[in-house]
């Protein structure tokens, strides 16, 4: 018996600055999970990959990853997605430095 559908978000990396993107319902990349489309059918997420990977001038690696709605737009389900969208660990940079000096 096959396991039921879980709602999906497209990510990928930026091919230029390195950086997670997640993919929005205009077909253009954000950096931002929350604004990112969240997928609730099978057939559909297929299609929207696919719209995705044809970007393969902007963007490397995209795949289909598990989310959930949150009060303010997509979550991560797993630890991997959310480790992934903080960005590196090993010191503040990207990310993370712009977020210190706010």
């Amino acid at each position: 018996m096959a396991r039921p559908f879980t709602p999906k978000v497209i990510t990928a990396n930026d091919l230029l600055e390195g950086d997670v993107i997640y993919f929005m319902a205009d077909d253009s990349w954000t950096r931002d999970l929350a604004q990112a489309e969240l997928i609730e059918d099978e057939a559909e997420a297929q299609l929207r990959l696919l719209a995705a990977e044809k970007q393969n001038i902007r963007i490397v690696g995209a795949y289909l990853a598990d989310a959930k709605a949150g009060p303010s737009g997509p979550e991560p389900v797993h630890f991997r997605e959310d480790f992934r969208r903080k960005g590196p660990s090993n010191y503040s940079h990207g990310k993370q430095e712009a977020e210190a000096h706010v």
